[in-house]
């Protein structure tokens, strides 16, 4: 079944019937996108390219025109004056661009979570692996104990694996299969390094140790580069939020008194808002630069 998109008006299976006639135009625009066919296999979206890209043309008009409905209802309603049409023309246009462009970029958006899930979990994952393997216990068996383990899409990713080779697939073509429709690079070269071992014989328990070693070695690099990159965020919050505003505001107070320019509530309303939007996109910043660690 495939899954709803956000900012799509209607189901899945009815966007296919709709936007036919758009196809020719998805077409040529998923030339111009090579790589959007492994985008949409990676975010688990069951749509070809040129299905997904007319489904995004079709939000476009959908929205744009909806919205110049609405808008142009109330405006004869209200009976308000002809400049506002080129406002309401304006503002259904940006709707409209907004949704095709999130649509185009919600198979990234879907795509950067997983990673970020799956890097989070990938360590103790692994781990768990080892030591199964270290106990004597076949590797299939192993990947089904991951498998039925708290570990978020790692979890996920593997019970599909143990199922493939459930059902006769060899273990090297199950790990490369999964590898190959996986977006995370580390977890991508795990499961080819599993492989690669199996092929030649190799000790698969000294290579789990040698890839959680290597692993760990990592994410504490990661961790050290975050930490460098607080001290800088912590000194533009320090500006920005705080002293910036404080010397602003006695400034502003300041040369009115001067000035006899008067300075109104809502001069200090619009910097209230300035400065929550900016803490807020300033939360939003670090939480993205954090490493994707579980401690």
């Amino acid at each position: 079944m495939k899954k709803r998109i956000p900012f799509v008006p209607f189901p899945p299976h009815l966007m296919r019937r709709v936007t036919k006639r758009l196809y020719g135009l998805g077409s040529r625009f998923s030339k111009l996108s090579p790589g959007m066919k492994v985008t949409l296999q990676q975010a688990q979206l069951d749509f070809q390219p040129r299905e997904y890209f007319s489904i995004a043309f079709f939000s476009f008009f959908f929205w744009t025109f909806f919205t110049f409905s609405m808008f142009f209802l109330l405006y004869i309603i209200l009976k308000l004056p002809p400049t506002f049409l080129v406002t309401l023309t304006s503002v259904s246009l940006v709707i409209g661009f907004l949704s095709f462009f999130y649509i185009i970029l919600y198979p990234r958006l879907i795509i950067a979570r997983k990673v970020k899930d799956l890097e989070k979990n990938l360590l103790f994952a692994i781990r768990h692996l080892l030591i199964q393997v270290k106990s004597g216990v076949p590797l299939f068996d192993g990947l089904v104990s991951v498998s039925n383990g708290n570990y978020g899409m790692i979890s996920k990713e593997l019970k599909e694996c143990a199922k493939k080779i459930s059902t006769g697939l060899d273990q090297t073509i199950a790990l490369e299969e999964v590898a190959l429709k996986n977006p995370s690079l580390h977890f991508r070269r795990i499961l080819w390094q599993i492989t690669s071992s199996i092929r030649t014989g190799a000790d698969l328990g000294g290579t789990l140790e040698s890839i959680v070693h290597n692993l760990s070695e990592e994410q504490k690099v990661m961790i050290r580069k975050y930490g460098s990159q607080l001290n800088p965020l912590a000194m533009m919050y320090m500006m920005l939020a705080v002293i910036i505003p404080s010397l602003g505001i006695t400034f502003l107070i300041i040369f009115s008194a001067f000035s006899g320019v008067a300075v109104t509530e809502t001069i200090f309303y619009a910097i209230l808002v300035a400065l929550a939007f900016f803490q807020f996109t300033f939360i939003g910043i670090v939480k993205n630069r954090r490493p994707p660690v579980e401690l």
